[in-house]
């Protein structure tokens, strides 16, 4: 990051006051009449109804509509483990994003503890305060005991963004890349560099889509995940093939899809050259990409590539997902987000790149035409429809898969915010 663009960030989040978000109030709290309905006495009439029925807090509270961001920072984008205060400018910005895209209210927690047992009887604790959690920035492998247990013993929605966020755009990306290039995913050879959270997610989806699982080659630190290895937790263990490949260089031999999850520049353009006819590389490592688009290209002018970034096309960018799944989940009030959502979440981004794209979406981002094809794959972020359709596609995937507890919501089709 340049010296400019430094300042910059640290201006944006220091002034003209530090920090972005901040509590608005819904109610007047003017007169000695509001004050005596907002506090004492009047308060305690809906603090009996919540004690009659706890459902009732969704009628006189705000948590129908509120989601904790919360993450204990052992995991800070490509930061590493800097602690849980070092966490706070992320899951502010995150906070920001779901009021920006989907209206929902937000706060963000950082919770100082490491170790998971602690870490998850705090926030079961706290969780009927809100009504959905979003964990974030959390390493692996103990995010998945984490979001395990959370979901088990929480009765709203728990989603950890950085697994299963980035699994839905991903698939999303996915399914419409290999339609370009003419390919099957079932019948697709995918290797997949980087076997922490966001990469098992990425592969257990393209499962769920009827990738195969004897065809996706996932490599840890320690290279190929095959049967001869016995030094693997069980999130590794579940990709186990029987292979004679060993190295990145083994795998990318023939393959017709390159996910990296990983670090900059782990993709060669000698190996690039070794993959199938249109291959498709997403490139996801942040900043810096296992290979750079440009260099993709001219190895391979026939790559389809996709970035973390949003300077490059292809972004895969959580926050097409995110903000939407959480905004159908609420409305319908789902006890959790389940395969199929995600599924529907993912269908629906997909689904959207492949229509004509809004005049005003143009104008954000100054260019002048978007066609689905191979610099088009995915929706851009300012989209205002992703608001209506993957919301839309959550809430109905939540109704018919028995989670939702209330019917399709009135007010859909949404407006976009």
């Amino acid at each position: 990051m340049s010296d400019t663009l430094k300042q910059q960030a640290l201006d944006y989040h220091e002034l003209p006051q530090p920090g972005k978000i901040g509590v608005c109030l819904t109610k007047p709290a003017e007169s000695a009449r509001d004050l005596a309905l907002a506090y004492s006495p009047g308060v305690a009439e809906p603090v009996r109804e919540i004690a009659r029925d706890p459902a009732n807090a969704y009628r006189y509270t705000a948590k129908g509509n509120l989601v904790a961001v919360i993450s204990n920072g052992s995991a800070i984008l490509g930061l590493g483990n800097l602690g849980a205060l070092a966490s706070k400018p992320v899951m502010e910005g995150k906070s920001l994003l779901f009021k920006r895209f989907a209206a929902i209210d937000s706060i963000d927690l950082e919770v100082d503890l490491a170790e998971p047992a602690a870490f998850i009887d705090t926030v079961a604790a706290i969780a009927d305060s809100f009504g959905g959690i979003n964990l974030e920035d959390i390493k692996a492998p103990e995010c998945f005991e984490i979001e395990r247990a959370l979901i088990e013993r929480c009765n709203i929605p728990v989603f950890h963004d950085d697994q299963h966020g980035t699994a839905i755009v991903t698939a999303a990306g996915m399914l419409n890349a290999l339609e370009i290039a003419g390919k099957s995913l079932a019948e697709a050879r995918i290797v997949c560099l980087g076997a922490g959270a966001a990469a098992t997610a990425c592969m257990n989806l393209l499962q769920s889509f009827g990738a195969c699982g004897e065809n996706i080659f996932m490599l840890d630190r320690k290279g190929v995940i095959h049967s001869d290895r016995d030094d693997l937790t069980a999130e590794k263990a579940a990709f186990v093939i029987d292979t004679p490949a060993r190295t990145l260089d083994d795998a990318i031999d023939g393959a017709d899809v390159f996910v990296g999850l990983s670090g900059p520049d782990m993709l060669s353009p000698l190996q690039l050259e070794k993959m199938a006819d249109n291959p498709v590389v997403f490139a996801c490592a942040n900043p810096d990409p296992e290979i750079r688009p440009e260099l993709a290209r001219e190895t391979r002018p026939d790559v389809i590539v996709a970035t973390g970034r949003s300077d490059y096309p292809n972004q895969v960018n959580n926050v097409l997902g995110f903000p939407y799944i959480f905004r159908g989940a609420l409305d319908v009030r789902a006890s959790t987000i389940n395969e199929e959502m995600k599924m529907a979440a993912a269908r629906a981004i997909a689904e959207l790149a492949r229509e004509a794209v809004p005049a005003a979406v143009l104008a954000t981002y100054e260019i002048d035409s978007l066609e689905f094809g191979h610099d088009y794959i995915l929706p851009k972020a300012t989209d205002p429809r992703l608001l209506t359709i993957v919301s839309d596609a959550v809430a109905r995937a939540a109704i018919d898969s028995g989670v939702a507890q209330l019917p399709y919501p009135a007010h859909y089709p949404l407006k976009s915010i």
